[in-house]
């Protein structure tokens, strides 16, 4: 989370671990050592350049590629997704021998993220769980018609997910867009959601702070 470790000062505080989010690159290469040490990682994480795309990296290295997914099949390779609202997104074979993890924001979200992740996994549907990582709130969340449109023009039950609030704009909730994705992929097993990280001082938020640093999801095979 945001706090109990690193070296960033406001408006970064504390533990940002996002190299492009205006921070001290020093400072978050800092952050990033202190990550491996303190939960004593197997490897460094495999960061990616991420865009709001759909493009997945199978076995990522060390280089950063630009995506916004990845997928391993390789024990103590640790894979990582940033973020400060959008949502993270893990998956993992329940045989333990596949794991992949997913950036999706709003965007991200609409575009496809969760199935490309998917497809880019062997394991049957049916036997891959999902857990959705800390995000925007439905509470604080609030958007503009373009984002219900993006959703509600391939599916007509998504409109489930917003809450009106005035003339053009809604109050969304990322994670029941999430789940009815999933649900229509095949993956029923979900866990996670209900936290709002715009709401909840613990976790950066763009919408919140607009200057701030990034959180890491990170998940790996042991």
């Amino acid at each position: 989370m945001r706090y109990g470790a690193g070296h960033s000062v406001a408006p970064f505080d504390t533990f940002n671990l996002g190299l492009r989010s205006g921070d001290d690159a020093d400072v978050v290469e800092r952050n990033r050592a202190e990550l491996v040490e303190r939960f004593a990682l197997p490897s460094r994480p495999r960061w990616l350049r991420q865009v709001h795309g759909t493009h997945v990296v199978v076995e990522p290295g060390a280089d950063e590629p630009e995506a916004d997914a990845a997928v391993t099949r390789h024990r103590g390779t640790v894979l990582a997704i940033l973020t400060a609202d959008c949502m993270p997104v893990v998956f993992a074979s329940r045989d333990g021998d596949e794991l992949g993890v997913a950036h999706a924001g709003w965007r991200g979200l609409a575009a496809g993220v969760l199935e490309a992740t998917l497809a880019q996994m062997h394991a049957p549907r049916e036997r891959i769980a999902a857990w959705l990582g800390p995000a925007a709130g439905q509470a604080s969340y609030e958007v503009g018609a373009e984002v219900f449109d993006a959703f509600v023009s391939q599916n007509p039950a998504a409109a489930a997910a917003f809450i009106p609030t005035r003339p053009g704009h809604s109050r969304v909730d990322l994670y029941a867009l999430a789940r009815q994705r999933l649900a229509h992929a095949g993956v029923m097993d979900v866990l996670g959601g209900g936290f709002d990280t715009i709401g909840d001082a613990r976790f950066f938020s763009h919408r919140r702070d607009r200057r701030t640093g990034r959180m890491a999801t990170i998940a790996w095979l042991r």
